[in-house]
């Protein structure tokens, strides 16, 4: 990795585009610590939670993302999550509403006119999301989970309310622009390199907050050889695929003679990505956020449901959580899969192109194999993304750490998969570049 970079740093072309990207990212991050108007910083900064009490579901997942700007509550508060939402939502609609699937047939023009309606749905989802979001500062003490923390707004008049709902949404677009930029004249992958910025942003935090909490050396050196395991391991896997071998027939046409070549179909074990950890984390804070709201005031005792919910659903750290949590990501793996990879639509491309999987009969034959090799590389992919999701919860319980252990979960996926594709893409452009000068 470190070589790669070396030599793009060397390559005027590719240089310019490294800093264009990092001077993107410093941008971000900058963003990211500037306060929205009508918030007070100091009281702010007061009312941040305690180590080992960070928030969980939906929150804590948005807090992660935006790399800690949610509880700052800057003008980069909601981050990229709004386009993330919007594009799951986009991708989902592909398969339910049938002029979306015409358009991602259509090639470049209608993945143009996808992302234009992602675009469009962001921005609502960003107007939605900030408002609710203000709601919530104005009872700050649900919102950090701290009972001193009394106000936050000084003003809390509608104009300063609109003002910052405003300026919510147009960071959110300011961020979206950003990591266009960053696909179109950095080095490519701009949304997803700017959630690697504010995950990343956050380790060092999460790092020492274990030494804190532990008070421990010997603990904080094993935490950090235990993650440079499970990098590995998370390297290993994402990398590993299954590749189902596809040759093409020779076909004349005209004069001309094409086809016999040999090609394959690679199927990752990891093909749902960390799609399914969100849908599960996202859903399992339903129930929590359904009893908070029913949870009567004046100190009155709540009903016996919401007890139930708030004893077993609420902390990472009880065991019917975890079954849940494990559950709905086994659940998710397979339908995200199932809707993203189409056996039957390979299955008729091969055909339509005159290929064939070696031993298979083409067609009907051909999408029933796909289907069972996939199934049965989705099991493992599975099981592998439950037991990184795990890592989180077992690390609350043996050292007391929060949700957001850097070593597990939504966070390692991201930062190695994300680090991965960008040092993939260096080396494509940097092998254009050679073959260009030898060629000359």
């Amino acid at each position: 990795m470190l070589t790669a970079f070396g030599r793009a740093f060397k390559t005027p072309d590719l240089r310019k585009k490294l800093l264009f990207t990092l001077a993107m990212m410093a941008i971000f991050r900058l963003g990211s610590v500037v306060p929205t108007p009508g918030i007070s910083y100091s009281a702010v900064q007061a009312c941040q939670p305690q180590a080992g009490q960070q928030s969980g579901g939906v929150l804590g997942l948005a807090n992660l993302f935006s790399g800690g700007a949610l509880l700052q509550l800057s003008i980069f508060a909601l981050g990229i999550m709004p386009y993330i939402t919007a594009s799951i939502i986009i991708q989902l609609l592909t398969v339910v509403i049938p002029r979306f699937e015409t358009l991602k047939k259509e090639g470049q023009s209608g993945t143009s006119k996808l992302t234009q309606y992602t675009r469009y749905l962001t921005i609502g989802l960003a107007v939605l999301q900030s408002a609710t979001f203000v709601t919530l500062a104005r009872n700050p003490s649900q919102l950090f989970g701290n009972t001193a923390c009394t106000s936050i707004m000084p003003d809390q008049s509608l104009p300063t309310i609109l003002i910052m709902i405003l300026t919510m949404t147009a960071g959110t677009g300011v961020v979206m622009w950003m990591g266009e930029l960053i696909t179109d004249r950095g080095i490519g992958n701009g949304m997803s390199l700017l959630i690697f910025t504010s995950i990343a942003s956050r380790f060092p935090t999460s790092l020492w907050s274990i030494h804190t909490q532990s008070g421990r050396w010997d603990t904080f050196i094993l935490v950090i050889l235990l993650g440079c395991v499970i990098i590995g391991l998370v390297v290993f896997v994402e990398q590993s695929q299954r590749r189902v071998p596809v040759q093409y027939a020779k076909r004349m046409i005209g004069r001309k003679m094409y086809g016999g070549t040999t090609t394959y179909i690679p199927l990752k074990v990891n093909m749902a990505g960390v799609i399914p950890v969100i849908f599960a984390s996202s859903l399992l804070s339903l129930p929590s956020m359904i009893a908070q709201f029913n949870r009567p005031g004046n100190g009155a005792r709540p009903a016996a449901w919401v007890d139930w919910i708030e004893g077993h659903l609420v902390r990472g750290d009880h065991p019917i959580y975890m079954i849940v949590y494990v559950a709905l990501i086994l659940f998710f793996t397979f339908f995200y899969v199932s809707i993203t990879f189409n056996p039957t639509e390979v299955a008729d491309n091969m055909k339509k192109y005159g290929g064939f999987i070696p031993g298979i009969r083409a067609g009907r034959p051909t999408a029933e194999y796909l289907d069972y090799v996939l199934t049965r590389i989705t099991v493992p992919g599975a099981l592998y993304l439950a037991l990184l999701s795990l890592i989180p919860l077992i690390a609350l319980v043996a050292i007391n750490a929060d949700q957001n252990f850097p070593f597990g979960g939504t966070s390692i996926l991201i930062i190695v998969g994300v680090g991965l594709e960008t040092v993939k893409q260096i080396e494509s452009q940097l092998q254009q570049r050679h073959y260009e000068g030898f060629l000359r």
